[in-house]
């Protein structure tokens, strides 16, 4: 799990920026993106990062918790439905893991993406197959990208509970489908996505 970090260490090259994404997909809710510099990858206490993915909702909170404290640095980019629909998902972010990269308070030597690489970035940076599963800073950065979502998609169930936002954090599920087509779009629904246009548009 941690060769390409461990060959860049090896190398001299320090700190290392793991950048990941949550909410790429969802049609509801904001696009998060995090930047995380860990102060010894390796070190035996962080064996729980991992992909996000493949922990728990509150696993991940635990684990979040733990990032906080063996990080070095860690940028959080919260990106609007409103910037996702004008911009494009993919280039709302693009923008955002180079905002995050720059957001943090050292400049990292290079930075690892899961799956994009960043341009423009001025900073070294490459994009790793499946790096949330196979770079730990990058499993550092999903998880501090994925809990900061869910934590903002529980607080618009609250304001709009009839669209049980906290279960499926804007994804698109059966649930969420039924409760479009009674009540339809929020103001934080993403009207670029051919789902909701079609909403709009009928």
């Amino acid at each position: 799990m941690k060769v390409i970090e461990q060959l860049l260490t090896a190398a001299g090259i320090a700190p290392i920026a793991g950048v990941d994404e949550a909410g790429r997909g969802a049609c509801a809710g904001p696009l998060v993106v995090a930047s995380v510099v860990l102060n010894d990858p390796f070190t035996p206490e962080l064996t729980p990062v991992r992909d996000s993915k493949e922990i728990s909702e509150s696993k991940r909170e635990i684990v979040f918790d733990l990032i906080q404290k063996f990080a070095t640095s860690i940028s959080i980019i919260i990106i609007s439905s409103e910037e996702v629909d004008s911009r494009g998902v993919h280039a709302a972010n693009l923008d955002g893991m180079r905002r995050a990269v720059l957001g943090l308070n050292i400049e990292p030597a290079y930075v690892l993406t899961d799956g994009y690489a960043i341009e423009g970035l001025g900073v070294p940076n490459l994009a790793v197959w499946k790096g949330d599963q196979v770079v730990v800073s990058i499993s550092a950065a999903s998880i501090i990208a994925k809990v900061t979502r869910d934590r903002i998609m529980r607080e618009l169930d609250l304001e709009f509970p009839e669209y049980g936002f906290a279960g499926h954090k804007g994804y698109i599920t059966a649930g969420h489908t039924q409760a479009l087509e009674k009540h339809g779009p929020t103001p934080h629904h993403r009207t670029s996505f051919s789902n909701i246009a079609a909403l709009i548009h009928k």
